[in-house]
This record gives structure tokens, sequence and C-alpha cells, in this order.
């Protein structure tokens, strides 16, 4: 099991800075693929970044350039940090993380979640 808590929400202005943090603790040797999702109120759940244990970074179209993922593979914290934040980034931000093991003829994936931190920006 993995369990992740998120810390750095909060209510920033249009343009402003913000930096989530996200703490890995349990079985984490196992944790492939970190990262980011939020839900905006009323829409799904969407991928804002990934990090994979190749330290290969994925981005959504919508945050490419304004937003860096970062991870501490000895911590095992995944940061976001988020600049030039718009009001349509707005939503709750999830940590996510992807756990494999096993033999190379059989492996095995669990996905874990954190609780959600609120990001609002007003404009």
């Amino acid at each position: 099991q993995v369990q992740l808590v998120e810390s750095g929400g909060g209510l920033v202005e249009a343009g402003g800075s913000l930096t989530l943090s996200c703490a890995a603790s349990g079985r984490t040797s196992s944790i492939d693929t970190m990262a980011w999702y939020r839900q905006a109120p009323g829409k799904q759940r969407e991928s804002v970044a990934k990090i994979n244990s190749y330290a290969t970074e994925i981005y959504a179209d919508s945050v490419r350039g304004r937003f860096t993922i970062a991870r501490d593979y000895v911590k095992n914290i995944v940061h976001l940090q988020m600049n030039s934040l718009k009001t349509e980034d707005t939503a709750v931000y999830y940590c996510n993380a992807v756990s494999k093991w096993g033999p190379i003829e059989r492996i095995y994936e669990a996905e874990y979640w954190g609780q959600g931190t609120q990001v609002t920006v007003s404009s």
C-alpha cells in the first residue's frame, strides 16, 4: 500500500504562482509513475502532469510551459510548480501514484490517490 498526502493548495490571483507537494509513504519502492490530476466543478478529472521512474515528464497541453513537475526519488515527494495561473486552473488537485511489481512475465499494478487539495485562482 502507498499513502499520498498533498499540501500547498490555496487561493491565488490570476498570473500568480503556487506550488503543490505530495509526499508518498508506505511501499514507495514499487512506485513507477507519480502524477497530478485535477477536477473542476462539473467536469471530469483530467491529467495535468506525470513523471515516471525515468524522469520522463508529460504535460497536458493546457498547462505545458506554465507548470513543472519535479520528483524527489529519495524522499518520495512530487511537486507541481504552477506559474502564470489562470482562472480556468481552479480545481481540486489530486496526487496519483502507480505502483508496479512482480516478475517480467506477470507485472502487477496498483493505483493510489491522495485526498485532494483545492486550488482557486481569482480574476
